[in-house]
């Protein structure tokens, strides 16, 4: 059995609905990885212990989505040295607007990349950890170049319609 390789954490179970996007691309990749919910708010204690063991525990990223306050992937950050990927996760309210900025604007020391709002931020961060241990693994960039010259492909297969004279 492979050890786990990436951390998907999220503030709540209703982030699911976003953070399962990431799960689809590592498990289509092979990539043994946990889904938790490590709440910044609602247990940080777990949250800071969850973040210090992480290396002990043989992880090479985390990919932590977070909603409404966001703080989940800049707290882990903090507590880390591996690669923290945070994905906003849209809120009701301000559709995670709300949720990017306080991503993005980790301060000085305490980087966290950041990607989109949503689905596709959640399947890029996912990409962005299997390009991270693809430098490790000859025949898993083999994998990620086919997947995206499967990409490739299929864009240039899209038909549109006839624009109209």
């Amino acid at each position: 059995m492979q050890s786990i390789q990436i951390g998907v954490v999220m503030g709540s179970s209703s982030d699911w609905e976003t953070m399962q996007h990431a799960v689809a691309i590592l498990e289509q990749f092979g990539i043994a990885h946990e889904a938790r919910v490590v709440s910044a708010h609602r247990m940080p204690d777990d949250m800071f212990a969850y973040a210090e063991a992480a290396v002990g525990r043989g992880l090479k990223a985390i990919i932590a989505g977070a909603g409404g306050a966001a703080h989940l992937p800049g707290m882990i950050a903090a507590k880390t040295v591996l690669p923290v990927l945070g994905v906003p996760v849209a809120s009701r309210h301000l559709q995670g607007v709300d949720s990017l900025h306080s991503i993005v604007q980790m301060p000085k020391g305490v980087p966290v990349a950041t990607f989109a709002i949503g689905a596709a931020g959640a399947a890029n961060a996912a990409l962005f950890a299997v390009a991270l241990l693809a430098n490790e693994d000859a025949a898993l960039r083999d994998r990620l170049q086919a997947f995206r010259a499967e990409q490739t492909e299929a864009a240039r297969a899209m038909q549109l319609p006839p624009v109209a004279a």
